[in-house]
């Protein structure tokens, strides 16, 4: 066992979201696994039958230019001539596994670790976001019934601020009983 292995947090940032699945480039793969990205992609392309579309798929310009754009480690892709493929977990396996290095077997199960603890990350950023959404329904309902109570106050507030109309003025003179 190599007692020089990457922490899982360095692990996990080399983790990125694309096409809404949780994947890692080759050229990071590779620089895990110890061997050149080519070589990487040779292996995979001698065992084509490993990585179904599930497994890997090969990036857009487009896709390539936004990871470029966004994860700095990866800034000399950016004069690559050809595009990179992004492994899925079980792709990034599957590529230790056709690698057939003890590094890359090694390095490997961190991966799965990763990946593991990113989705248990997610997992509970989900619980706590739940969470606080039935919190703020709580408030809503409890500052719904407290801005009535307020309103409440606030009326009753005014009408004490209103001066009193002044009583009827007795009229000046006699007064018969008709008129009282």
């Amino acid at each position: 066992m190599t007692t020089n292995l990457l922490p899982l947090e360095t692990i996990a940032q080399t983790i990125v979201i694309l096409r809404g699945q949780r994947v890692m480039i080759d050229a990071d793969l590779a620089t895990l696994y110890g061997v050149e990205t080519k070589r990487l992609n040779e292996q995979v392309k001698r065992n084509q039958a490993r990585f179904p579309d599930d497994f890997m798929f090969q990036l857009t310009a487009e896709e390539k230019a936004e990871v470029v754009a966004n994860c700095d480690h990866l800034a000399n892709l950016k004069f690559s001539k050809t595009l990179p493929y992004a492994f899925t977990e079980h792709g990034a396996i599957q590529a230790a596994n056709v690698l057939n290095s003890a590094r890359a077997v090694e390095m490997g199960v961190h991966v799965v670790r990763a990946f593991v603890q990113l989705r248990e990350v997610l997992t509970s950023n989900k619980e706590l976001a739940l969470k606080l959404a039935e919190l703020e329904t709580r408030l809503e309902r409890k500052l719904d019934s407290h801005d009535q109570a307020i309103t409440g106050l606030m009326e009753a507030v005014r009408s004490l601020m209103r001066p009193p109309e002044p009583p009827p003025k007795r009229p000046i003179g006699f007064v018969t009983g008709k008129e009282k």
